[in-house]
């Protein structure tokens, strides 16, 4: 098994917007291999002190390798970062990043099943010692309908129907175990024609989310994770797609609102007036630079969105 590696990305422009100072306290959320929890300790040297959590337990092992130069000044936990609260009070902190997704190192160890670049067994789940079902399970014992709204609803798959029939037709016949055994097969069924994205592509990121529960856990783990900041503290969240971006900006825009509503529709008339929870920082998002992009070309779909706390009458 491969050393434990990740290029955290948007490095310099999370230390930015968090504005690391000496005794403030931060979360990482999303620890993976401590690149952006080394950064953020380091930014707020002497005594800066940072909570970690994080699903999986290589990542947390490989943080804790990285981060010991900071021994007494970081703690580390292996959760999911919606739990984050159990160990940080209500308005603690100065500062959370949660880098949504999967990690290069998970991607690039073939026994995860994240990719279909190397086999490797259909597992995909970002805790191994979690017990959870597979991506497996998921392929092989979800009725077709099912399987078909999966791929639709969590990877925009507009061949997701097409897709689903087969497979479940595929299977009576042999179970699909492994990784590039399910991608040559949607491969056949879907042909690339030139495409330069593996007709797979976004069925195995619809797999990804559901075997993880990944869109609940940002869900929840945003709306948990506002109360934990001080006012002026600020929140910076990264992610790599629509769905995790489009949950993210939703949050930060209804947070950031003067008004609330009841029901699914913002109607003027139903507005009762409140104050802002937080305030959002550079509307659009903050990209890669086009360096970053050459040096490391998965930063290229990465999206920093930033929301500072405000004080509460």
């Amino acid at each position: 098994m491969p050393l434990f590696s990740h290029q955290p990305v948007l490095l310099d422009e999370v230390v930015t917007a968090l504005q690391p100072k000496a005794h403030g306290r931060y979360l990482d959320g999303t620890l993976g291999g401590g690149g952006h929890a080394a950064a953020i300790l380091g930014a707020s040297s002497p005594d800066g002190f940072l909570i970690g959590c994080d699903r999986d337990p290589a990542a947390l092992a490989a943080a804790q390798e990285r981060l010991a130069t900071f021994a007494g000044r970081f703690e580390t936990h292996h959760c999911d970062f919606k739990s984050a609260d159990r160990w940080a009070a209500p308005g603690s902190l100065d500062g959370i990043v949660l880098d949504l997704g999967v990690s290069s190192h998970q991607l690039d160890t073939p026994g995860r099943g994240f990719s279909f670049q190397n086999d490797g067994p259909l597992d995909m789940r970002m805790d191994p010692s979690s017990g959870g079902a597979t991506a497996a399970d998921l392929v092989n014992g979800l009725p077709a309908e099912d399987l078909a709204d999966l791929f639709w609803k969590w990877g925009e798959e507009r061949q997701s129907r097409r897709i689903a029939r087969a497979i479940a037709d595929e299977r009576r016949q042999r179970p699909f175990t492994t990784t590039r055994q399910l991608a040559d097969f949607i491969e056949r069924i879907c042909p690339r024609r030139g495409s330069p994205t593996h007709p797979a592509t976004r069925c195995f990121q619809a797999l990804r989310i559901a075997t993880n529960g990944e869109l609940a856990s940002v869900e929840e783990g945003l709306e948990r994770a506002l109360p934990l900041l001080a006012p002026g503290g600020r929140l910076a969240v990264i992610s790599f797609h629509s769905l995790e971006d489009r949950l993210v900006k939703d949050f930060m825009r209804r947070e950031s609102r003067d008004y609330e509503f009841e029901g699914p529709v913002d109607h003027p008339h139903l507005r009762r007036p409140r104050s802002p929870r937080g305030r959002e920082l550079a509307r659009r998002g903050i990209v890669a630079s086009e360096p970053e992009v050459q040096a490391n070309p998965r930063a290229r779909s990465a999206r920093l969105r930033v929301l500072e706390r405000m004080p509460q009458p």
